[in-house]
């Protein structure tokens, strides 16, 4: 579904990404994992065309690298930033809305299923997004992306700052995203989220990857998380 090889990106002369290699395959569940600053959310933006790539980008069988977002979402991308952007001024209904790609074609996600799995959003829907919680907001950004449908959903750091309620309403919709064959790749810091849905794991470091390996693989690897992941 997605490989990305020899991924290379600066951000003026600093060289942040430095030959990252990864895949995710079809209804796989990935988990990028690492210290703040490694370059995790640099490796998705680079993905998305949010950051210029230097190397190779295959979505589909088809090389994306340099592609404008708005054409490599439109192939099937979706991509959650960590930053939760809605529209504050428009209603949660409106925000979902604005996710779809075809609204004469209908995908495996409709706005009714969206607000029923959470009753939050359902009592706002008609609310101005921007007088939502964080962890609303988060749910709402997650829900617009998928309203488009993508066949790969990227989520950077969904459970940032939130409260434990919430944090686990984001672990169950990244399972159902999962059940229904959506694609993930997450980039998560709390490894009890990301080890428990994750078939797979990479762990960066230094803007490359220092591990690759199941979950059982690095519960068993103190050293790996010794270095790369524990404070």
């Amino acid at each position: 579904m997605l490989e990305v090889r020899d991924l290379h990106a600066y951000y003026g002369k600093s060289h942040i990404l430095q030959g990252v290699n990864l895949h995710v395959r079809a209804g796989e569940v990935v988990s990028l994992l690492g210290r703040n600053g490694v370059g995790r959310s640099t490796t998705v933006k680079a993905i998305m065309g949010e950051v210029e790539p230097k190397g190779e980008i295959l979505f589909k069988e088809r090389n994306i690298a340099g592609l404008p977002s708005y054409r490599i979402a439109r192939l099937g991308l979706g991509y959650v930033p960590e930053n939760r952007d809605i529209f504050p001024t428009l209603t949660v209904r409106q925000n979902l809305q604005l996710g779809l790609k075809d609204p004469n074609k209908p995908g495996k996600w409709r706005e009714e299923d969206m607000l029923d799995m959470f009753p939050n959003l359902k009592r706002r829907a008609d609310t101005a997004a921007g007088v939502l919680s964080g962890g609303e907001k988060q749910m709402l950004t997650i829900c617009r992306t998928l309203m488009g449908d993508p066949d790969l959903i990227m989520i950077d750091e969904p459970t940032e700052g939130l409260a434990p309620l919430i944090v686990k309403q984001v672990g169950e919709l990244i399972s159902e995203i999962a059940r229904r064959g959506v694609s993930i790749l997450l980039v998560e810091q709390k490894l009890s989220i990301a080890l428990d849905i994750s078939a797979r794991v990479y762990v960066m470091g230094h803007g490359a990857i220092v591990f690759e390996g199941t979950p059982a693989d690095l519960k068993s690897a103190d050293d790996v998380r010794r270095e790369w992941l524990e404070v």
